[in-house]
């Protein structure tokens, strides 16, 4: 039995198909959803506006907070609770770096923007190559 669940979340479909699945077959595990917020680089598109903020945790938090509302949502419709946590950078190394605090990984196979569909399950492969802890993909 899980303890610990890491659920990358992006705003996709995907992503909230894997909070739930989490949910339904982790019932006694904590949740934690995290949102990775891209770093500020003149190739990222939204990402080079946090280049412009002041505080870039609260800029990033900011960002995270539509993502963490339906999150919270998904977890009530399955009369649960989830911790949240925002990181900044490249999604595939956030969730990486993170995940040896928990028991598994369970996510999404791609996001659900264009980009994403360009590159499909490219964060989705690279996780579940170098994670240290199981990945479970779900469509």
């Amino acid at each position: 039995m899980l303890a610990r669940v890491l659920v990358p979340m992006d705003g996709s479909t995907l992503s909230e198909h894997a909070l739930t699945y989490a949910l339904e077959n982790h019932p006694d595990a904590s949740v934690t959803v995290l949102t990775v917020v891209g770093e500020p680089s003149m190739m990222m598109g939204d990402a080079v506006s946090l280049a412009f903020e002041d505080d870039l945790e609260t800029a990033a938090t900011e960002r995270a907070a539509e993502v963490f509302d339906r999150a919270r949502e998904v977890a009530t419709e399955h009369d649960a609770e989830i911790d949240t946590v925002v990181a900044i950078g490249r999604p595939a190394r956030a969730i990486i770096t993170r995940a040896d605090d928990y028991d598994a990984v369970v996510m999404g196979s791609h996001s659900g923007d264009v980009i994403g569909r360009l590159f499909v399950g490219d964060v989705a492969e690279t996780v579940f190559e170098r994670s240290p802890v199981p990945v479970t993909v779900v469509r």
